[in-house]
């Protein structure tokens, strides 16, 4: 069994990783609640949301679940801090934790390579600033970002009401021909239901936010033999002889 300990913030669609775990074999992925202040995706909102001392908080209870690696499972929360900025928070969260650390926003750099993609297109259902600030974290670890669609909601509580047919509108939206994958930045989306469907109305690659979660957390673990056709192109993919992650942050 290999245990990824996520930190999540809030209550918003934390219920796609027991839908991952029902999906993988021998993958145990316990969650601790994060209190994450204001519920707003705006700027000074997401730096206090991803502050050291709320992150802390939940450590000690992932070390007791028996955790062997820990993701900051959110977007927004890490990538508004900058490229630098991102890695200083999961360097002080590995430090606090004792485990190898990582968040969502590394986990889609390090997706987008396991795929393949140099180039993609970013479906985010964040404010136009906000999701111009991923597309800038993502050109600063060497991806080209073709186009960018923003959704223009304020609140993770309104994200969380979308269902299927929201989600693959705004994935056909923001998808051009140029892109080699298309990348749903934000853990409060439910996604992991509908990752097949997703892909085969683009015909590429679809990475969304909680699916390389977990990926990431099994990468930070070694453990990258965990395969499921129902959680898209990220995880059928098959490991390639003799590769050795990398660790985030690196």
């Amino acid at each position: 069994m290999t245990t990824v300990g996520l930190l999540y913030p809030g209550h918003s669609a934390e219920g796609d990783y027991p839908r991952i775990e029902a999906l993988l074999t021998g993958v145990n992925v316990p969650i601790v609640h994060t209190d994450i202040g204001e519920d707003a995706h705006r700027v000074d909102a997401l730096l206090e949301m991803g502050a050291p001392a709320r992150l802390a908080a939940g450590t000690e209870e992932l070390r007791l679940s028996g955790a062997e690696s820990v993701v900051w499972a959110c977007t927004s929360g890490s990538f508004v801090h900058g490229w630098e900025g991102a890695h200083e928070q999961i360097r002080g969260l590995a430090v606090t934790a004792g485990l190898p650390a990582s968040s969502t926003s590394f986990a889609f750099v390090h997706a987008v390579r396991e795929v393949g993609a140099r180039r993609v297109a970013v479906a985010a259902t964040y404010p136009e600033d906000v999701t111009e600030l991923f597309v800038r974290f993502l050109e600063a670890a060497g991806i080209e970002v073709v186009a960018a669609r923003a959704g223009g909601v304020v609140t993770a509580a309104e994200v969380a009401t979308w269902g299927p047919e929201r989600v693959l509108e705004l994935v056909r939206a923001a998808d051009r021909p140029g892109a080699e994958a298309v990348l749903v930045p934000d853990t409060a989306l439910h996604t992991v239901g509908c990752l097949p469907e997703l892909e085969a109305a683009v015909g590429k690659p679809v990475l969304t936010a909680n699916q390389v979660t977990v990926w990431e957390g099994l990468r930070l673990a070694e453990r990258r033999g965990a395969w499921s056709t129902e959680l898209g192109a990220l995880f059928a993919r098959k490991e390639r002889d003799g590769e050795v992650g990398e660790r985030a942050g690196e």
